[in-house]
């Protein structure tokens, strides 16, 4: 039976109590090494993002409005990748790949806040460096500790709100065919895809949160660097210019991987795109790019290198 025939058809239309996830289902002699791949994925993410949450708590040099908002980046995707890699790694062990509807429910939820709440926050990371190169006499007082907590809160109501209304859209959904979700998680495209239902309400609101959530964000973030990379240029001192821009450099590879494969997840066409070609973006945003910001962080910052090796020091010393 068509989408189309059985959209409005209340006869067609069922409950649905659990979903089957198709990602990684088409390599069933590679489950365990899936499994094995993903938990050393998991595990490196938690210890890198908790080691930069330990070291912006701990120590005292990085007390700074640069270092806050690193320290609740680390935070938001320490949530991003708990959201979605248990419940793959527990599908990789069993046959039945499946999710309850409560479950994917709260899978999207949970998943959409991060990823709108890490949009605002790289931009504010941004409006940051902006403020800290462009106005470094001023920087004190536009980054006081009271903006410094008005963006992280602005960063997750933003992504809560976005989030919120995803989900109660998504849980209006009706489905009468097949319950197998083209992906390894939960996530609105792919259950768009599912339903029966009109989606033209979802897909409108989905494209115009991405507008707002993901697109504005990102040209902030380029209009930022635009004033920022003019600033620099004013710098005479060869040193003072690369200096400058080993500040940003890090920032900005977090920026070009998340973004990059966020936007197009988000606002690629409804069709046309193969499972393999869905779970690698999916993989990359949602897996690996919170793995490597905290290295990413750590292998070019001389202060975060510092504060490890302090860090260590003390603890040789309780010893």
């Amino acid at each position: 039976m068509s989408t189309e025939a059985s959209r409005g058809n209340p006869e067609n239309q069922t409950s649905i109590e659990e979903f089957i996830l198709l990602g990684f289902s088409d390599h069933p002699e590679l489950q365990v090494l899936f499994f094995l791949v993903f938990l050393v994925l998991y595990t490196v993410t938690l210890m890198g993002n908790l080691l930069i949450l330990l070291l912006v708590t701990a120590s005292r040099p990085l007390h700074t409005p640069m270092y806050f908002l690193l320290g609740n980046l680390s935070f938001v995707d320490v949530c991003y990748v708990s959201a979605t890699i248990p419940q793959m790694l527990a599908n990789f062990l069993r046959d039945a790949k499946t999710i309850s509807y409560a479950g994917c429910m709260a899978q999207i939820f949970a998943l959409v806040s991060c990823v709108g709440s890490e949009c605002i926050l790289l931009a504010a990371m941004a409006y940051d460096r902006y403020v800290a190169i462009c106005h470094p006499l001023l920087y004190t007082v536009m980054m006081n500790r009271k903006v410094c907590l008005q963006m992280v809160a602005g960063s997750w109501a933003g992504g809560f709100l976005n989030s919120l209304l995803h989900t109660l859209l998504a849980s209006t959904l009706s489905f009468c065919g097949p319950k197998e979700i083209r992906h390894f998680m939960c996530d609105v495209p792919p259950l768009l895809e599912l339903s029966c239902s009109d989606t033209a309400l979802n897909n409108a609101v989905l494209h115009t949160a991405s507008i707002f959530i993901g697109i504005s964000p990102c040209v902030f973030i380029v209009v930022s660097y635009v004033f920022i990379t003019l600033a620099i240029l004013r710098i005479r001192s060869a040193e003072g210019r690369h200096k400058a821009f080993s500040t940003c450099t890090s920032h900005l590879t977090v920026v070009i991987t998340f973004f990059g494969t966020a936007l197009f997840n988000y606002n690629r066409p409804n069709a046309g795109y193969s499972l393999q070609v869905d779970t690698l973006v999916s993989t990359l945003y949602c897996i690996v790019t919170p793995m490597l910001n905290p290295i990413i962080y750590s292998l070019r910052n001389q202060d975060v290198k510092a504060a490890i090796r302090n860090l260590a020091g003390r603890k040789r010393s309780v010893f």
